[in-house]
């Protein structure tokens, strides 16, 4: 008897021992599904953000891509623009010289003119003279011309260099420029005035819209011809709408 309650003692304590080891082996199972359940979510989560990054790192090479493309291009145009006002130059200087000379000549033809009245000269001697002093005249006006022509092909040019280089942040406009609207396209925000490069537009210059003394909009130019230009609203600027016979004058007048 005493042995049969031993035995029955021994087999509820091995099961005791059997239930409590499985019980710490479920433990151990449900800790180890969790932590490769967490492993798992942080795997996912750090391939998505390296995937992010990735994907980051390949708009990033492309922008820088295309940024050191535009600063070879601007570099270009700008040797591009600096020649051409070193053309510019040139010619002006050549002109100035042609002028300096001409005139010369003039005052040499004056002075002998002046001499005849002193001298007596002959007729024929005068006309000559009175000829040769309309020509040099005729030839300083044309000079005269081609290089007020050149100096604002000068003054453009500066403009754009300055642009490029960003000596000016606005583009200067003569003081005394005043124009009015032609045309309106509200469709396109752009507008046509009566005032071009014979009035000292200068391209990307910035003119303000008014109308019986109260600012309307502000405008910049993008196209510029002899007495006419072509201008676009200046985004953010626009306080009412504009209306042909509008007048304009400039943002950014010279001192």
């Amino acid at each position: 008897m005493l042995i049969r309650i031993s035995l029955i003692v021994a087999i509820l304590a091995a099961l005791a021992a059997g239930t409590l080891s499985v019980m710490q082996v479920r433990d151990k199972i449900t800790t180890l599904m969790s932590q490769r359940d967490d492993y798992h979510t942080q795997r996912d989560t750090v391939q998505g953000e390296l995937n992010t990054t990735n994907r980051i790192l390949v708009v990033t090479q492309a922008n820088l891509k295309q940024t050191q493309q535009d600063l070879a291009d601007t570099k270009d145009q700008l040797a591009t623009e600096t020649k051409l006002a070193a053309d510019e130059t040139r010619k002006a200087n050549d002109l100035s010289d042609k002028l300096a000379k001409t005139t010369q000549e003039r005052d040499d033809a004056q002075g002998q003119l002046g001499a005849y009245k002193a001298t007596l000269l002959t007729p024929d001697q005068v006309l000559h003279l009175n000829r040769d002093l309309k020509e040099a005249q005729g030839t300083i006006e044309a000079i005269n011309e081609e290089k007020t022509v050149l100096e604002r092909k000068n003054e453009r040019l500066q403009a754009r260099l300055d642009k490029y280089e960003g000596t000016n942040e606005f583009v200067i406009l003569p003081a005394s420029l005043h124009g009015k609207i032609l045309v309106v396209d509200p469709k396109w925000d752009f507008v046509v005035l009566n005032v071009g490069d014979d009035q000292g537009v200068k391209e990307n210059g910035e003119l303000l819209v008014s109308r019986e003394g109260k600012l309307v909009a502000k405008v910049i130019v993008r196209t510029i011809e002899k007495d006419r230009c072509i201008a676009n609203l200046v985004p953010g600027w626009k306080l009412g709408e504009l209306i042909e016979g509008d007048e304009v004058t400039p943002a950014h007048p010279a001192s």
